[in-house]
């Protein structure tokens, strides 16, 4: 039982004039500037100097050579998908725990997930039971590995950096190198994690980030490809431009509009430029919430996992299952109290486009979905705010 916060100041959440939000970007740095430039210098559209200096921000960041700046990190998934050889009737490897972006670029392939549970202590797929999966539910007809079940080819692995934390993508790469498989993995929200000390562009074949509205980094919308083969890189590129060869309007394969526009690469190039403090500030926030609700029974923390380093897109608390009020009542109850709270990714075992899915089971997932509470996490949320979201929290919880 809390007995801390007794005294709550009813309108602290309101005191800049309105509701404290989930995750908003701080836009301070020198976004107005580079878009003013985008207008003076005409190049709005997908050519333009900010495209080639985002990706190369991209790649550097991610410790990975090449970088391909996209339309949207969904449009990068199934590029890259496209690129090391999904297609249609095949089944890729995924977590069952994500965002249904992931699930929809590989359905854009015209292939299939193959749902895995995640580990409890990271939330990203469990290395474990996929290698027993790999093991006694799939067999080799030629260079392929197949599903028994299904007949389906397993053509890669997509794993997922569950809210910036990496998977364990030592596990997850030795799988691949046994049985032949390629890696694209999901980083939307990872960019600044580490994994074995290392950043993440180079621990997949190919790594997708995401730069949407709500990310630690955003261009308004966009993401990046990235990876250490040129060839597979040049590949996307090509993709994602239309497969274009030349300038005579030959197209030598089915290609994607997938570009990036110079307007959104410079809002992006000005947020890289802030990468580390804007990360920082990230881990801070979450730091502060698991130090306020540590220990409190019936909440659990966010994940925290050793020898990777999170980015720590999004924060909050988990409920247990016999908790009064439960998610849905607490965010209710914090919206009246000018505080924006939401619960999490519905699993893609439990989504109708994707009840066909094979997989299972999944006794993680299943339990976690509806016990995830996502508290205020932008940036640059004052010391005062957060204070008063924990303060609040604590006394619902009370």
């Amino acid at each position: 039982m809390n007995t801390q916060s007794e005294r709550v100041p009813a309108d602290a959440a309101r005191d800049a004039g309105g509701v404290i939000p989930l995750a908003v970007p701080d836009l301070s740095g020198r976004e107005a500037e580079y878009l003013q430039e985008c207008i003076r210098s005409t190049f709005v559209s997908s050519v333009g100097p900010f495209v080639e200096r985002l990706e190369q921000m991209v790649a550097g960041l991610s410790g990975a050579r090449e970088a391909v700046a996209t339309s949207c990190g969904t449009t990068g998934l199934h590029a890259a998908l496209t690129a090391v050889g999904v297609g249609r009737d095949d089944l890729v490897i995924l977590p069952t725990f994500t965002f249904v972006a992931s699930a929809n670029a590989v359905a854009h392939c015209g292939a299939m997930p193959w749902l895995f549970d995640i580990d409890a202590a990271s939330w990203t797929i469990d290395p474990a039971r996929l290698e027993h999966a790999l093991a006694t539910e799939t067999l080799r007809r030629g260079n392929h590995v197949v599903h028994a079940a299904s007949g389906r080819r397993v053509a890669a692995m997509l794993p997922v950096h569950t809210l910036g934390t990496p998977a364990d993508m030592q596990r997850i790469r030795a799988l691949a190198q046994s049985y032949g498989l390629p890696v694209v993995a999901d980083g939307a929200a990872a960019l600044g994690a580490t994994c074995g000390g290392r950043a993440l562009g180079g621990l997949a074949d190919l790594t997708v980030y995401s730069f949407n509205g709500n990310k630690t980094i955003t261009a308004g919308g966009g993401g990046a490809v990235v990876g250490d083969d040129a060839e597979l890189v040049r590949l996307v590129r090509h993709l994602t431009t239309t497969a274009r060869v030349g300038r005579d309007y030959v197209h030598d394969r089915v290609g994607f509009n997938y570009r990036m526009t110079n307007l959104n690469a410079a809002v992006g190039c000005a947020q890289l430029e802030r990468v580390e403090s804007l990360v920082a500030a990230k881990r801070s926030i979450r730091h502060k919430y698991d130090d306020a609700f540590r220990g409190i029974e019936g909440v659990g923390l966010f994940p925290d996992v050793p020898d990777r380093t999170s980015a720590c897109w999004f924060s909050g608390i988990v409920i247990a299952d016999d908790r009064v009020p439960g998610v849905p009542a607490i965010c209710e109850a914090l919206r009246s109290h000018g505080i924006e709270a939401r619960a999490f990714w519905r699993p893609m075992h439990l989504q109708p486009a994707f009840q066909d899915a094979p997989g299972g089971p999944f006794p993680v997932s299943s339990g976690l979905h509806a016990r995830v509470l996502t508290l205020p996490c932008s940036t640059h949320l004052s010391d005062a705010d957060q204070d008063y979201v924990i303060a609040v929290v604590r006394k619902l919880l009370a």
